[in-house]
Formats: C-alpha cells, sequence, structure tokens
C-alpha cells in the first residue's frame, strides 16, 4: 500500500514509528507535511499538490495534525476524503475532538461520565457559575490550549473570581470544571485502536503539580484498567468517531470521567511505558480496514 502521513516533521518519535512500522511491513510510506500541500478544489477531479507537482493516489492517509494547525490540516485531510483515499482518522471527528467543549457536550449526549463543566460568557455569571460545578478549588482550562497550557487549579473562590475575570477580560474561551481530589495528580491514557484498548498508561504529576502532562514532568508507568475503564475509553473514542485516540480518564469516587479525546496521541510516551509496538498495531488495523472511497463523511462536515 501507499500510505501518507500528514505530519510537519518527520523526525518526531511517533512519525519515525509509523515510518519504521510501515516499511517494515511492505508499505510504501511519504510523509506529507500539510502546510505544504496545496489543493485544486473543482467537482470533477480534485487534486492535491506539493513543491509544484501533483501528487499520486494515496491508499490510506494517517493525520499527525497538530493543533496549531486544525483547520488547514484538516482541510488537507477533506481533500484527500474527496479523493477516496482512506483516512485513519476522519477530518469531522478531528475538528469534534478539537473542540474541548462540543467533544464534552456529545459525551455528555451519550451518557459518558465527565467531569462537571460550566461555561459562560458574563463577568455576572461567575458566582453561579463556581457554585454550579461545586465550588472551590476548581479547574479552569482555556478551550485553545493544549499539554497543559492553559489550565489552572484555583484553590480558593477568590482565585477562581480573579482567573475567571481575568480571562473573560482577554476575550478567551474557557471552561471551568470541578475538581476531581481523589485522582491525587493522575490520570490514565488509554490508547484505543478501532473497538478496543489496545496499551494504557497511568500519568502522575510531578510534586507540586496537579497537571499529569508528560510534557509538564509528570511521570509514566504501566497500569491495568478496570472494565468500565475499558468500555469507557472505548465508547468516547466511538463517540467522537476517531479509529484510534487517546482518551484521558481520570478515576473518581463515582468512576471513571473524562477528559479529554486526542485524534493525534503521541507514541512515544505509551510504547516505552507499556513496552508494547503500538505503531506496528495502527499499520495492522490499516491494513484490516482501507479501502478507497470508504470514509463515510466523505469530505463532507
Amino acid at each position: 500500500m501507499r500510505i501518507g502521513i500528514l505530519s510537519r516533521n518527520k523526525n518526531l518519535y511517533s512519525t519515525r514509528r509509523l515510518i519504521e512500522a510501515g516499511e517494515a511491513r511492505g508499505h510504501e510510506m511519504h510523509v506529507l507535511d500539510p502546510l505544504r500541500c496545496y489543493m485544486n478544489i473543482n467537482a470533477k477531479e480534485p487534486e492535491i499538490h506539493m513543491r509544484g507537482k501533483e501528487l499520486p493516489v494515496f491508499d490510506a492517509v494517517i493525520p499527525r495534525i497538530g493543533a496549531s494547525i486544525t483547520f488547514y490540516g484538516t482541510a488537507v485531510l477533506r481533500q484527500f476524503e474527496m479523493m477516496g483515499t482512506y483516512p485513519l482518522n476522519e477530518s469531522v471527528a478531528i475538528s469534534r475532538s478539537r473542540d474541548k467543549l462540543r467533544s464534552l457536550q456529545l459525551l455528555s449526549r451519550k451518557g459518558i461520565g465527565l467531569p462537571v463543566t460550566g461555561f459562560a460568557s458574563k463577568p455576572s455569571d461567575i458566582p453561579d457559575l463556581i457554585d454550579m460545578v461545586g465550588g472551590a478549588p476548581l479547574v479552569i482550562k482555556l478551550l485553545e490550549g493544549t499539554q497543559g497550557i492553559g489550565v489552572v487549579l484555583a484553590e480558593t473562590r477568590k482565585a477562581a473570581e480573579s482567573v475567571i475575570e481575568a480571562f473573560m477580560g482577554l476575550n478567551a474561551h474557557f471552561m471551568v470544571q470541578e475538581y476531581i481530589k481523589e485522582a491525587g495528580g493522575a490520570d490514565l491514557r488509554c490508547f484505543v485502536i478501532g473497538d478496543k484498548v489496545i496499551a494504557a498508561m497511568k500519568r502522575q504529576a510531578k510534586p507540586g503539580e496537579f497537571r499529569s502532562n508528560l510534557h509538564r514532568g509528570g511521570s509514566a508507568t504501566l497500569v491495568k484498567l478496570s472494565p468500565a475503564e475499558r468500555a469507557t475509553a472505548v465508547k468516547a473514542a466511538k463517540t467522537m468517531g476517531l479509529n484510534v485516540a487517546g482518551v484521558d480518564i481520570l478515576r473518581s469516587n463515582h468512576g471513571p470521567l473524562v477528559m479529554e479525546v486526542n485524534s493525534s496521541p503521541g507514541l512515544e510516551g505509551i510504547e516505552t511505558a507499556t513496552d508494547k509496538d503500538v505503531a506496528t498495531q495502527i499499520i495492522s488495523f490499516i491494513e484490516k480496514t482501507a479501502q478507497l472511497h470508504k470514509t463515510r463523511t466523505k469530505g463532507r462536515g
């Protein structure tokens, strides 16, 4: 198969591992920088060009689109879908998962456990917003933040009011969530492929920090999931429409709670912590499922 990887950097761990895994199984692997791709959008023969040449037909494409280029990256992926190329994750599903508020609303509609979340736009609503999520301490998250950036733990009501007022003053979009104290600064990253959790790790925040992201100095260890945690992770990925996802879960006193569903989960942390060849499992999934013109949305939406 000819497989494209939409990635800005061929030297990134995840991109390198996918290339290695694909070539080891006899596939022709190509790294395509989505920002170097440009499109001929027409009714008869949509095309994608790069560096002055039309790209050949690809059997499948693996999107590794960074959050900062979601708009252009998903437009390129949509063009591949219109041309009949099989996407590992579809553009519509990626767009859903990148919109934190929309993704939580979709998960809520499916009855999936979530931290109690509030969203408002007026300063006059702040007192009720804080009460809505159970009061302080509480977590305030910028909707555009990634890797723990723009996430604040407000330990007192006064601190929460000050941060919320500051964000509103900057016209920043944010949400407020209950603080799950019993999680102890840890969460679970569940790596879902298809209808299975194929690997999972526990991410623990460093002392004095509540954000468990590995980019923020958190540590990762192998973890055994409960049946409820596995079922929650798979249901969350399916709700987003993602074939491959990193589902982040908190362990709470009232069961597993989904924090986020990541459409481009990194491979380094999960492969290191679990000693599993996740990249090869992704390629194997593509081999079993890829067909031309199999995209559910056909680039719509």
